[in-house]
């Protein structure tokens, strides 16, 4: 086969980039090791910077975002008994959505498909050859039977623990990583969310985020343990964990219920440098990866797809290729900003194994003076929103 992209990885960034370039005559497949169903079983964010929903517009994929999505125009920060709201509005002139990655994915499936998409899926043994040239290839198994892809150009948009990073010598690649030593232990219920806006909370019990899918869905998390699993936890002393970690103004009137899907992610900040060798662009957690705590995961990869779509439009289009020559460049830029905005968030509002009593005064401090000063609350609401591309 031959195509002028090959995408390795069909999660949101995949899907997103190859249905921005088809929209401008750029041809594509994409190869996934999973089944779609598996990828639409995935529970994740759905926070969407002002960016990403412009892009889900520009890719025609944006009807049913705009139509089913909630607008936050601020959120919530609580310390014990204590809170307040930073809006964005007011500090950034902009705001965020909230729309379920499961549903933005589905939105592009359904895309792709309907316009003769090229999608693979169930593919094993994925190996990128001659990156480093002008010739790249890949090739991979389906069913037993080995196939190859000849392309222009390989869009590594596999994960963390995809091949497309691995690819990359380690003569080249130099990676930087920070574990935190925590987790977050999340569940999803059928329950109407605690609060219009999202409540991010600092108790001496640890961190607590109250989030939401849509009126009737709930996302929920607390900061536990990184030897904890969901299986020590029962609905029931979640709950109970959870009401002691936010004000109690909200414990009071908290719905609960049983949870449909529950699960524990550790918390790690990633970064690689450069994301592009040769032929081969890496995009989203191939490259870097960032604490849930900033809402930035979901949003990075699409600042990564926005950079490396329009360098290779400029590419095809005028024969150009300054802006794929400065891909990683941009995409880093950018990358770094968004690392520092959840490191610093994480700091802010999560409690360490090993803080002193200084370090929970300072914690304390910073909390209140974000409380107090208008210019801190304009940094967060600029970060928050995304910045500009």
């Amino acid at each position: 086969m031959r195509t002028q992209v090959c995408i390795i990885g069909g999660g949101p960034s995949g899907l997103l980039l190859s249905q921005l370039l088809h929209r401008k005559g750029i041809d594509s497949i994409v190869l996934e090791r999973k089944t779609r169903d598996y990828v639409l079983g995935r529970i994740r964010a759905g926070i969407l910077e002002t960016g990403f929903v412009e892009l889900m517009r520009e890719a025609g994929v944006g009807e049913r975002m705009d139509r089913e999505c909630f607008i936050h125009e601020g959120t919530v920060i609580a310390y014990g008994n204590e809170e307040f709201g930073i809006s964005f509005r007011e500090h950034s002139g902009r705001d965020v959505v909230v729309y379920g990655q499961t549903e933005l994915t589905r939105d592009l499936y359904d895309a792709r498909e309907a316009e003769g998409g090229k999608l693979v899926f169930n593919v094993e043994d994925v190996e990128i050859h001659d990156a480093g040239t002008g010739s790249p290839f890949v090739t991979y198994r389906v069913d037993g039977a080995e196939q190859r892809i000849d392309c222009d150009f390989v869009a590594g948009c596999d994960g963390f623990h995809g091949v497309s990073r691995q690819t990359i010598p380690l003569t080249v690649r130099r990676e930087y990583e920070k574990v935190y030593p925590f987790g977050w232990l999340g569940i999803l219920s059928e329950t109407p969310p605690v609060h219009d806006e999202l409540i991010y909370s600092w108790s001496e019990r640890g961190f607590a985020l109250c989030s939401m899918r849509n009126a009737n869905l709930s996302r929920y998390y607390i900061q536990c343990s990184l030897s904890d699993s969901p299986a020590d936890w029962s609905d029931a002393a979640f709950w109970e964990e959870l009401k002691r970690r936010i004000p109690e103004a909200h414990a009071d009137v908290l719905i609960t219920g049983p949870s449909i899907e529950k699960s524990i992610a550790p918390l790690r900040s990633f970064v690689t440098e450069p994301m592009r060798w040769g032929r081969l662009f890496l995009c989203g957690d191939a490259a870097h990866i960032v604490p849930p705590t900033g809402a930035k995961g979901l949003n990075t990869a699409a600042s990564d797809i926005h950079y490396l779509y329009h360098g290779l439009v400029q590419f095809y289009e005028e024969r150009d290729a300054e802006g794929l020559d400065r891909y990683s460049e941009k995409a880093l830029a950018r990358i770094w900003k968004a690392e520092r905005f959840s490191w610093a968030t994480t700091n802010l509002l999560h409690r360490y194994p090993d803080q002193s009593e200084f370090d929970l005064k300072m914690q304390r401090a910073e909390i209140e003076f974000l409380r107090s000063s208008d210019a801190a609350q304009t940094v967060f609401a600029q970060n928050y929103v995304g910045l500009p591309y």
